[in-house]
């Protein structure tokens, strides 16, 4: 993966750009020891590293304006952080930028239980915004699996979604406001406290853009009363594509689960041996869990019992308890850090229409093995968000590199399909050179022209997302 060559002039006078943010932050908010800012040189996606050339964790909005402020008279790139879990290189950084995390961020600002909002700050977690209203019967419906790390910042630069999110939509289907900086220091407000904000979508524009257009520093998040009751089922197969099979005629028989995940065999074994959920040793696994009350839940449950048996399941299995479906997810929730402790692996994200399930999981085997490196499928199966790992060995000669060229077949499978790059994780650097598979120029011209008015020195994560030779001159000045 290229990154564009450090901008000579920034670099001669970093010290001078870092005294002028150590002049308006804290003292602890500005890391510039080189030392120090290795904590800030790669997110989620690892193989890729680059230190910046500082640091900073402003702690309101006002000292996000100031920062922003400097760089953009000093021209010094900025790359927006959450918490760095970002799977697509959506916060590496390049050597003459300044890497502006909001992690010290995390307030509850507001919360509104009659009109269902909560504000907070975009530094805050996912999974702790759930955390301040659970105790009155609500939640936030966004459900990444990394949601105990990931910010709520983040979820907006991406558009993250979650297990659960065949039911409750994604992100931009839970956002209501923004409070966003720009990148010369101004400070503005999309949407607010509810449904269709009159004017420009601009709150649509903004979900999703990956911080390439200004800084998330406070967001209006919807929430939901708790269901009367939940209940998952797992379902064995002996195949990949049988399972695909059966998750298409769920979704065609006009079922609405909560959720849908299904994980293959070296998935499966990785999360038994991690969180010991009692997964059955088969080829293919569904999760699939209904909510309701108990009379919605075993209607629902009993016409997904019919549809499964047609395809001869090797079991079928309804959780009996609160703590048996807990494991369940756990099982799933942990899959990537289950991955992690026995290979190296790069985690894939594209979308593809649900039909198209069983032929492209019998594909992505064929690929695996043109390839010589192994794959392990977990995904969102309801709505067809794949998220395929690619195993292979950091420290073997050309196995990256592998790796990248079948992930790039993967992701343009997803694309020949019917679907597209990026389900929840974004572009990045991970597929901002595939952009041209999904996209012709003049399609990219006008998203890049989105960029410019929002940012038109083009500072703001301006590797990411577009091939750099169609965003070169706008880099450039």
């Amino acid at each position: 993966m290229q990154l564009p060559a450090p901008d000579p002039a920034v670099l001669s006078k970093s010290a001078h750009i870092v005294a002028r943010l150590r002049a308006v932050l804290p003292a602890d908010a500005v890391i510039d020891d080189p030392a120090e800012t290795r904590a800030y040189e790669c997110d989620g996606l690892s193989a890729y590293r680059c230190p910046p050339l500082a640091a900073i964790l402003p702690r309101t909005t006002e000292e996000v304006s100031a920062a922003l402020r400097i760089c953009h008279e000093e021209g010094a790139p900025v790359v927006p952080r959450g918490s760095g879990t970002s799977l697509a290189g959506g916060a590496l950084p390049t050597a003459d930028c300044v890497v502006l995390g909001v992690a010290r961020m995390n307030r509850v600002l507001e919360v509104d239980y009659e009109n269902r909002f909560v504000r907070v700050e975009a530094g805050r977690t996912n999974l702790s915004v759930t955390g301040a209203v659970e105790s009155e019967g609500f939640f936030y419906a966004p459900d990444p699996s990394s949601q105990l790390a990931c910010a709520i910042a983040g979820n907006i630069g991406m558009n993250s979604g979650g297990a659960h999110c065949l039911k409750y939509g994604v992100t931009t289907n839970n956002l209501l406001g923004v409070t966003l900086v720009l990148m010369d220091g101004t400070i503005v407000e999309l949407g607010g406290a509810h449904m269709d904000a009159g004017g420009l979508d601009l709150l649509g524009v903004v979900c999703g853009s990956e911080g390439q257009l200004g800084v998330v520093t406070e967001a209006t998040l919807r929430i939901l009363p708790k269901p009367e009751g939940a209940r998952p089922v797992l379902i064995a197969f002996g195949s990949n594509e049988v399972a695909g099979a059966c998750v298409a005629d769920i979704i065609k028989a006009g079922v609405l689960p909560v959720a849908i995940e299904f994980m293959d065999r070296p998935c499966i074994r990785a999360c038994e041996d991690f969180a010991h959920a009692g997964y059955p040793d088969c080829e293919a696994l569904l999760i699939v869990e209904v909510e309701g009350s108990p009379a919605e839940i075993d209607e629902q449950l009993g016409l997904i019992r019919h549809i499964a048996m047609r395809h001869d399941p090797l079991e079928f299995r309804e959780s009996g308890s609160e703590a048996e479906s807990a494991k369940i997810w756990l099982g799933r929730k942990s899959a990537f850090g289950a991955m992690g402790q026995i290979n190296d692996y790069m985690c894939l994200d594209g979308t593809i229409p649900v039909s198209a399930l069983p032929e492209v999981l019998r594909r992505i085997g064929e690929m695996s093995r043109e390839f010589g490196l192994d794959v392990a499928n977990v995904f969102h199966a309801g709505d067809g968000n794949m998220h395929p790992l690619i195993l292979y060995d950091a420290n073997k000669p050309g196995d990256l590199e592998k790796c990248e060229a079948l992930g790039a077949a993967i992701l343009t499978l997803c694309v020949e399909v019917g679907g597209c790059l990026t389900g929840e994780h974004g572009v990045g650097i991970e597929k901002r050179d595939l952009m041209s598979v999904q996209f012709a120029p003049v399609d990219m011209e006008a998203q890049m022209r989105v960029k410019d008015a929002f940012d038109p020195k083009w500072l703001l994560n301006p590797a990411k997302v577009f091939p750099l030779s169609a965003s070169e001159s706008r880099r450039a000045g």
